[in-house]
């Protein structure tokens, strides 16, 4: 469903993708993981067309996406820290959006999980931060998308909201959606994800199914599965 394919970018000097090639097909939940400054936002930004690559293409259900915007209606992104008009309330920026989209389909579960719905009325710049990530959480799954880019999606969230987000991954992951998470809480990823792509200096290091990754670590907790990698190749 998204093909990355040859992918630079570079700012002045500094190389932030270094010809990245990565495939993610429908079904797919695929944890984009790294240290900081490893490109993941980068990568991100690219496929969402909020940055334009130095070099190289990314195809989106086989289009250019450089010769088009519409496919970004197929997709659901949560931001690391969603950023909102701080008069508007939970409901109008709810009402917002639907009205911007004009979509046919609205899904509106998490709203509700969340109980949001009885936040209505509440001011932006009121709420706290995990009510702020409800919210961006709600948005992202609304108009029932293809795609969802969830970055850092529980950070902030209480116990049982994150639970509550988790579940909702999974379901769509079964529903046959393609979803993309980026996580710093690997302990969070270990129900979630199907396969695990792994970014430094700007390149995937590794791309693994996590069946495999598992099989060839003997580690069953993603966290410990990595490390493992990461100290074989250190030692390479």
């Amino acid at each position: 469903m998204i093909k990355v394919q040859q992918l630079s970018k570079q700012f002045g000097t500094i190389h932030a993708l270094n010809q990245v090639q990565l495939t993610c097909e429908k079904g797919s939940c695929i944890a984009l993981i790294g240290p900081n400054g490893c490109g993941k936002t980068t990568l991100i930004k690219c496929i969402l067309g909020m940055v334009i690559p130095t070099k190289g293409n990314i195809l989106f259900s086989g289009l250019d996406i450089s010769k088009t915007f519409k496919y970004r209606e197929n997709i659901g992104y949560m931001p690391q820290i969603g950023r909102y008009p701080d008069h508007m309330t939970i409901g109008q920026i709810i009402e917002m959006m639907k009205e911007i989209r004009q979509s046919d389909t609205i899904e509106e579960e998490l709203m509700y999980l969340f109980k949001l719905n009885q936040l209505f009325d509440k001011k932006m710049r009121t709420l706290s931060g995990g009510t702020t990530q409800k919210v961006s959480a709600t948005l992202a799954f609304l108009f029932n998308p293809d795609v969802l880019i969830l970055d850092e999606p529980t950070a902030g969230l209480d116990p049982l909201s994150a639970e509550i987000l988790k579940e909702k991954i999974i379901k769509e992951k079964q529903n046959g959606k393609l979803i993309l998470i980026t996580s710093h809480m690997l302990s969070e990823l270990d129900d979630l994800i199907t396969q695990i792509v792994y970014m430094q200096d700007g390149t995937i290091k590794f791309h693994k199914d996590i069946n495999v990754l598992r099989k060839e670590t003997g580690e069953e907790k993603i966290s410990k599965a990595i490390s493992y990698i990461l100290k074989e190749n250190n030692n390479d």
